[in-house]
Order: structure tokens, then C-alpha cells, then sequence
């Protein structure tokens, strides 16, 4: 079994003491620390870094930690902690801002549609920031235009997996014909087929918008942010010493 490296046991810390204090203080640590809807009253500029290390449950955290560390221990031992870390927290960067762009996109979608049918907009976002909802909106358009709006408003962001998207890109860059397994597809892939794959099935999910509670984008924008940093570095032959 891989050795737990330095950086990688650090942020492992982190996000258990995070998911001990939200299993202790609740809604007060889920408010806080997610990552809301920037229009949302709960939004703090400290949450685009802070969802990184919130979890929903047990297994959100299990399950993300064991890919930061199959996956990235081989990577930090050979880049060092510091490249590592600035990796790791680059893709997370990367993921939260394409999943912000992307929750605005399908709010403003459905918010468009409301005001096109008679809504005000002004009226609209004002009683949305209150915390309410006017149920004059869905005798103007569709229950799922309101309900979508509604939960891209109120909807927060949480976990490791889009800095751990990008994780399994450089893991896919550095080690390409390592053989990966699925619990539930138990064949044998190479790391350059299986996690393409992953991603194409984000993309899909992520644009079909089925509200199963994934932020899909998040794993598209660290997997592209892991992607174009793994080839700027190998265009321009980066090394370990330049990050000592």
C-alpha cells in the first residue's frame, strides 16, 4: 500500500476535523463553510476555498479521501509537497468556478423564463434573497423552471472531488498504462482510458441536469484545470527544484 505522504496526511486532517465539527454544530458549519450561490445571503468569499474541506456524509469523505490518496501519493513523492499543494488547490479553484458558472447559467435560464412570462426580476431575486417564494411563479411557467430556480439559488457546494478530479488527470498524465478497478466493474482499465471515461460521464450527467445532487461541473472544471496544467508543465519541462 502507498505510503501516506506529507501534504496529502496534512489535508487529510483538515477535512476530518471539518467533517467532526459539522457532525457536531450542524447547519452552523454547513452555512459557514459550503460553498453557496454568491446572490444567496449565506455567501462568504472564504467558501470558495473552505467547501474544499466539507462533506455530506461518511461516505463523501471516505470515498474522496481514498482518491486523494491512491492517486496523489505517487504525485507528491514525485513533484514534492509544495507543487502538489499548489495543484491540488488550483483544481479546486478551477472546479468551483466552472460550477459557479454553471449554477448561474441554469439559474438565469429558468429566472429569464419567469420574468419572459410576466415575472419582475427585481421582485423575483429580492423575495428569493429573503428566503421565500412566491407561488404566483408556477401559474406562469412549469413547476421544474421554478423548482430549478429555486435550488441553484439555495443549493450549496461541497467536497474534495473537483481537486481530486484534477488529482486523477495528473495521475493520468504521469502514469498512463497503470491499471485501475472499479468495485463495480471489476475489469482492469489503463489510467489514460478509465479517466477520460469518468469525465465523459460528468460532462453528460452534468448537462442532462438531473438534480442528483453531484456537482458534475466541479468535476469537469478541476479535471480541465488539471489537464491544462499537466500540459503546460510538460511543454515547458517544469521540475521539483523550481518549487523547493
Amino acid at each position: 500500500m502507498a505510503r501516506l505522504t506529507g501534504a496529502i496526511k496534512h489535508i487529510l486532517i483538515i477535512n476530518v476535523l471539518f467533517f467532526v465539527a459539522s457532525q457536531l454544530y450542524g447547519e452552523t458549519m454547513y452555512s459557514l463553510f459550503s460553498m453557496w450561490f454568491p446572490m444567496n445571503e449565506n455567501f462568504k468569499f472564504w467558501q470558495v476555498v473552505t467547501h474544499m474541506f466539507m462533506h455530506g456524509g461518511t461516505m463523501h469523505i471516505v470515498l474522496n479521501m481514498f482518491v486523494l490518496w491512491m492517486f496523489g501519493a505517487p504525485l507528491e513523492r514525485m513533484w514534492g509537497k509544495n507543487k502538489f499543494l499548489f495543484f491540488y488547490f488550483s483544481a479546486g479553484l478551477g472546479a468551483v468556478l466552472l460550477q459557479s458558472v454553471a449554477n448561474y447559467y441554469f439559474f438565469s435560464s429558468s429566472l429569464e423564463l419567469i420574468v419572459n412570462s410576466g415575472g419582475d426580476k427585481s421582485e423575483i431575486i429580492n423575495t428569493l434573497i429573503s428566503g421565500k417564494y412566491n407561488t404566483g411563479w408556477y401559474q406562469q411557467v412549469s413547476s421544474d423552471v421554478v423548482d430549478n430556480m429555486i435550488s441553484e439559488f439555495n443549493g450549496r457546494m461541497l467536497g474534495a472531488s473537483g481537486a481530486t478530479a484534477g488529482i486523477m488527470v495528473a495521475f493520468a498524465f504521469m502514469f498512463p498504462n497503470m491499471e485501475l478497478m472499479l468495485l463495480f466493474f471489476p475489469v482492469p482499465i489503463k489510467a489514460k482510458f478509465f479517466v477520460p471515461l469518468y469525465f465523459v460521464a460528468d460532462f453528460y450527467y452534468g448537462f442532462s441536469n438531473t438534480g442528483d445532487g453531484i456537482a458534475h461541473f466541479a468535476h469537469i472544471g478541476g479535471a480541465l484545470i488539471g489537464f491544462l496544467m499537466m500540459w503546460y508543465w510538460k511543454k515547458n519541462q517544469f521540475n521539483s527544484n523550481r518549487w523547493n
